[in-house]
């Protein structure tokens, strides 16, 4: 009965998604107001998407712009966000042994300045500006590694590159690609200690992994001398279940070493979406079990993340690939009940069809993910560029009021106390000021009004500690009575989503 419920649901949210939606242009979001005679809840979901800084798909445009042109264009992308109230981004910063950071272990990304291993000039920290200018916004940063890519056939090599200074474990792939060679215990120890650098250095929320572990390729995998020399030393694993393991051993040590670092930050792997083909009975496809060595369906089981963003890149009428039927699927699989915030294909759309297929994934996701729902589109381009009519359609539906991410109570539950709150009415204004006992334990504050029965509800920073209000406001029809401010509640929210009990003062 459950599943035909949910099935049904499924089927609802395609068809009311199907009817055109009149396009709006992008503007800044007023507080959502609802007519009820209780306080409103803010919603919770995940709204973010990936900057790709790889090939330039993102940021910066192209290698070797000025400082003061990529702090500009970084600053326009995440403007765009706060515009389409997302809530989080997923900034790539390391995209093939590089850095888009101060790195002591790892050069300069050619994709920031056009040559690998020099610095920006003068001299800037971009994930450093990243996370503050994100933070300031209300937006979290998660930072994006590509844990074995060594090499891009876009990029340009030089004598910093890890393929001149550590050759030992880097293998040659086709087609101008390399990779560092996952069996290896120095690759692990490479990899985990440049995550690791980041996760001590930086205030960042997340760390996130893509799809690539073993290479998309039409050849073997050149690791027969590691091969080998585990067979000499009696290993016992077939080849395949021996490369599988190597990656399951960095994922879960790579997850643990995060949290015994910084319990808080977040651990969110975004798998091909497709486990094995079979899986559910209709899906074909790719086999990333078998071709890229990634048994994702064991680390999911296994609790091994914080969220979980498997590509779901197909539409929802596309039999052997459905969005619906996959999501399904990876929800059942979802034993130990963390975030599951699927990744969308939204740089594919081409028209106003496939905007619309993107908003009835994101529907899709909240019928079958209703605690905490969310998704990642990939790319932000796409979102800043409005492809098909995407960012007007999202803000005029399912993104048109701000949201709240949903929190991860396996890395704590523990809602902050509640703020103290003082009111102030002066010319015909109510000033509202908070304040709380540990601001540590404060990453943002919801603010809730109530005239009539109508509560509104406004999200702020950390740093924010005062609003003003008017005591009354015009009717939206200009004849009824004027709106009169009633109450005001106020609850902090700490970094893990967990939100207070709300300070409620009544105006008089």
């Amino acid at each position: 009965m459950k599943n035909a419920i949910r099935l049904s649901l499924v089927l609802i949210l395609l068809w009311s998604c199907s009817a055109p939606q009149p396009p709006v242009t992008p503007v800044p979001v007023a507080p959502v107001e609802v007519a009820i005679k209780h306080e409103v809840e803010v919603p919770r979901e995940f709204r973010a998407a990936w900057v790709a800084t790889v090939a330039n798909i993102d940021w910066p445009s192209k290698p070797g712009l000025s400082v003061a042109e990529q702090q500009a264009e970084a600053i326009s992308l995440l403007d765009s966000a706060v515009i389409l109230n997302l809530n989080a981004i997923i900034f790539q910063v390391r995209p093939q042994c590089d850095a888009l950071y101060k790195s002591d272990l790892e050069p300069w990304s050619y994709f920031l300045t056009g040559e690998q291993g020099k610095a920006p000039e003068p001299f800037y920290d971009p994930l450093t500006f990243w996370v503050e200018e994100s933070h300031k916004r209300g937006l979290e940063l998660h930072t994006w590694f590509n844990p074995y890519r060594a090499h891009h056939p876009q990029g340009k090599r030089n004598e910093t590159s890890v393929i001149a200074t550590q050759p030992e474990f880097v293998r040659e792939i086709d087609n101008g690609y390399f990779w560092l060679d996952p069996s290896l215990e120095k690759t692990q120890d490479y990899s985990f200690d440049v995550v690791m650098d980041v996760v001590k250095r930086y205030d960042i929320d997340g760390v996130h992994f893509d799809d690539y572990f073993y290479p998309y390729s039409n050849i073997e995998f050149p690791d027969s001398i590691s091969w080998q020399a585990y067979q000499d030393a009696g290993g016992t694993l077939e080849r395949h279940d021996w490369r599988r393991e190597a990656v399951n051993v960095f994922i879960k040590r790579t997850y643990e070493g995060i949290k015994a670092e910084k319990p808080w930050v977040k651990f969110g792997l975004s798998p091909f979406g497709i486990w094995r083909p079979g899986n559910p009975s209709s899906i074909r496809g790719y086999d990333q079990y078998d071709k890229l060595f990634a048994d994702a369906k064991l680390w999911l089981n296994e609790g091994w993340i914080d969220y979980w963003t498997p590509q779901l890149y197909w539409p929802t009428r596309q039999i052997p690939q459905s969005y619906p039927v996959l999501l399904g699927w990876w929800s059942r699989e979802n034993t130990h009940n963390r975030n599951l915030w699927p990744g969308l294909f939204t740089s594919k759309i081409k028209d106003k069809e496939g905007a619309l297929e993107n908003f009835s994934q994101i529907m899709i996701t909240r019928g079958i993910v209703p605690d905490g729902p969310g998704n990642v589109h990939f790319s932000m381009k796409a979102l800043q560029r409005n492809y098909g009519g995407i960012s007007d359609i999202l803000l005029e539906g399912p993104y048109k009021h701000r949201a709240l991410i949903p929190p991860s109570p396996w890395l704590d539950s523990k809602a902050p106390a509640a703020p103290m709150v003082d009111l102030d009415h002066r010319e015909g204004n109510v000033h509202i000021n908070w304040m709380h006992e540990d601001r540590t334990d404060v990453d943002k504050w919801v603010v809730y009004s109530q005239r009539g029965n109508g509560w509104t509800y406004e999200i702020f920073i950390s740093e924010t500690e005062s609003l003003i209000l008017p005591l009354t406001i015009r009717s939206e029809d200009g004849m009824t009575a004027p709106k009169v401010l009633n109450q005001i509640a106020v609850s902090a929210v700490d970094r893990l989503g967990n939100e207070s009990e709300r300070t409620t003062v009544s105006i008089r």
